[in-house]
């Protein structure tokens, strides 16, 4: 019986591995770190033997394949072990699209991701049709491949998770944009990032679509580089497109195969300039799809945001705070104080990946009056905002951070939690930083 292990015991690597024992592999699964509580009782349900706190090489280095959490990096001890002992290394997606059937619609970009595939998945949802969603989102993709029985996926995937890919094919794939983000983990060189999240294309025949933005300089440059049958499909602010989508003159227009659609800008419940494009890949996607112009405007006017990404917590005395905890790169943040039309109390900071904050800097002078430094080494931050900011100082913990907001606000301002930075320094996650941030908004 082949063997299969798990590196890695949360989402991805659970799921994993339960579809490899209902595959009838034998299965083991390790994890460096600690096992979830519900991820260990999904291993003994399905009878997979386990270990934590430590990798016992003897009993992988036995693998025919060994499969990846998006987590681990290529550099992990682990990992290089493998590698040397000439063990394929693959990731989740890789392996669950060896057993999955169903269309798969994939989605990724350095920013806009998780908001673009939450949206086309309710858009498809509206439309009666039976879909799954998965990858960076929701619940794992190998483990809905082993339990469920889906005919379409939605499928947000992360560099990480594209890099681990070999054979997979998306039937629709989506680049909304790439700029510099985990470039720690592709040794500071931006051209392995690209060519990761390009892998997203690998495979694709002339029967699929890529889905990308024309207005990103960085996308549009390694198209001319690489060889792509699949059908092209860009969409654009800037200027009109023959098939796809653009925007003029306060609507989206979207153009697929001698039919159009046309949505006022204004209808759109997803505001910002980065969201217009992310509603134009759904609506594309909407088209190539076979779903009416009805439930397409319908969706993109009722979609709500997903948590910790530009999420209205509550106006208190007048100041709205507002929840971004999602918004870990400078990219990310760009599009957030982009959004703003009040003065903004801005609160920043984390675990810095090698963020160059110039992109930022002056929308950082036209619209923050405060900013609010929540990590434990805030001297970056300082050091950059400092001369440009009236008032810069330090929390460290959430609950403070928004004490120190209140006392800063006033009426009509804007509290924006956006930090440009991992939050691994005092949150466990992203998730948990944005809940501790709404918590403590609640307490006021």
């Amino acid at each position: 019986m082949k063997r299969i292990v798990a590196l890695g015991g949360g989402e991805s690597g659970v799921g994993a591995a339960v579809l490899a024992k209902v595959k009838g592999f034998d299965v083991f699964l390790s994890d460096n770190g600690s096992i979830p509580e519900e991820g260990k009782a999904l291993l003994q349900q399905y009878g997979i033997p386990f270990e934590e706190g430590g990798h016992t090489m003897d009993k992988i280095l036995n693998a025919a394949e060994i499969i990846k959490s998006p987590g681990i990096p290529d550099s992990a001890p682990v990992v290089s072990a493998a590698v040397g002992a000439g063990i394929p290394v693959i990731s989740e997606i890789e392996f669950a699209g060896r057993y999955d059937r169903a269309k798969k619609i994939c989605i990724t970009g350095s920013n806009g991701k998780t908001t673009t595939t939450s949206l086309i998945y309710y858009m498809l949802r509206n439309a009666g049709m039976n879909v799954g969603l998965g990858g960076n989102i929701g619940k794992s993709y190998a483990l809905q491949v082993a339990t469920e029985d889906f005919d379409i996926y939605v499928l947000e995937l992360s560099s990480f998770q594209l890099d681990g890919m070999y054979d997979f094919k998306a039937d629709i794939a989506i680049i909304l944009n790439i700029t510099p983000d985990h470039l720690d983990r592709y040794d500071h060189n931006m051209q392995n990032y690209i060519k990761a999240k390009f892998r997203i294309t690998r495979n694709m025949s002339e029967e699929d679509c890529f889905i990308f933005c024309d207005d990103d300089n960085v996308t549009v440059g390694h198209i001319k580089e690489i060889v792509l049958r699949a059908r092209m499909l860009p969409f654009s602010e800037k200027h009109e497109v023959s098939q796809g989508a653009f925007e003029d003159g306060g609507k989206i227009t979207v153009r697929y195969d001698g039919q159009e659609l046309s949505v006022p800008t204004e209808e759109l419940s997803l505001k910002g300039k980065h969201n217009i494009y992310n509603s134009m890949a759904a609506a594309i996607t909407g088209k190539i799809m076979n779903i009416t112009n009805e439930v397409i405007r319908r969706s993109l006017a009722t979609f709500q945001n997903i948590e910790h990404r530009l999420e209205r917590v509550m106006k208190v005395r007048g100041v709205l705070y507002i929840n971004d905890s999602k918004a870990t790169n400078v990219n990310s943040t760009w599009y957030a104080l982009e959004c703003m039309k009040h003065p903004v109390i801005w609160i920043a900071g984390g675990t810095d990946k090698g963020n160059d904050y110039t992109e930022i800097e002056e929308l950082v002078r036209e619209k923050v009056k405060a900013l609010i430094c929540l990590g434990k080494d805030n001297r970056k931050l300082h050091e950059f905002f400092g001369p440009i900011v009236h008032t810069v100082t330090d929390a460290s913990s959430a609950k403070e951070a928004v004490q120190k907001a209140y006392g800063l606000a006033s009426d009509g301002d804007v509290v924006l939690l956006s930090p440009c930075c991992a939050s691994f320094d005092l949150f466990k996650n992203y998730e948990d930083r944005g809940r501790q941030f709404k918590e403590a908004v609640r307490e006021l």
